[in-house]
């Protein structure tokens, strides 16, 4: 991608990308690249841990005109660690974490973590990664458990709704709810990921729910000035 290329709008997400990877104090931008064009934004280079990877992603997309992020960041650990090592702290990780129960388990491969089992709420199977992504040594993790709902709820429709209305970071008035067997699909536009995701986090705690199929649109309001014009 070339400078010539880049609207002003993409060379103002860039850097407000950029100042805001660099106030992250969860974030060493010091070897990570950033690009943007139309809204999506493309993060590159290396970090030291998997979390560091992740917050990165959030950072980007806190960004006002983020609509997507394409996070290509590579882990490259300082020091390495054995595999049973990393299946030690991550066993270990699962056990004290709240909400997990003892179906989940951890399988590790050099330095990639794959989670397996059985869970009945989306928030279990969400709790568990959260486990473990900050284990050190961990360079991805994929979150295969499945989410098996234990019973029928009545009126999870409604319960969603009410809960997207209670959040106060989502303006639920322009989200739709849609129940289909045990997936609830959300439809509608938003301002912001953050509130695509808060919503996303409000569907799949409604009991009985097995899978959120987001089709939520980030359509950022119009913006002409940067983040120092806030000032």
């Amino acid at each position: 991608m070339t400078t010539m290329s880049l609207t002003e709008t993409d060379v103002r997400v860039r850097e407000e990308v950029r100042r805001q990877l660099d106030w992250d104090p969860d974030v060493d931008n010091s070897a990570i690249g950033v690009a943007a064009k139309n809204g999506v934004v493309t993060l590159t280079g290396f970090i030291d841990s998997y979390a560091g990877k992740l917050a990165a992603e959030r950072a980007a997309k806190r960004v006002r005109g983020v609509r997507a992020v394409a996070n290509d960041i590579e882990v490259r650990l300082k020091l390495g660690r054995t595999d049973a090592d990393i299946a030690r702290d991550a066993a270990r990780a699962l056990e004290l974490r709240l909400g997990v129960p003892d179906s989940v388990q951890a399988i590790v491969h050099d330095g990639h973590v794959t989670l397996t089992g059985k869970v009945s709420w989306i928030a279990q199977k969400k709790n568990a990664e959260k486990a473990v992504q900050h284990v050190r040594g961990v360079k991805s993790i994929f979150n295969h458990i499945e989410v098996t709902p234990d019973r029928t709820h009545q009126d999870v429709r409604k319960r969603i709704v009410e809960a997207l209305h209670r959040q106060a970071d989502v303006h639920a008035r322009h989200i739709s709810v849609g129940i289909s067997g045990d997936v609830a699909v959300l439809t509608g536009t938003v301002g912001s990921w953050s509130e695509r995701e808060a919503a996303e986090r409000a569907a799949g705690d409604a009991p009985g729910i097995r899978w959120v199929d987001n089709r939520i649109v980030v359509e950022p309001a119009e913006h002409g000035g940067g983040l120092d014009e806030a000032c």
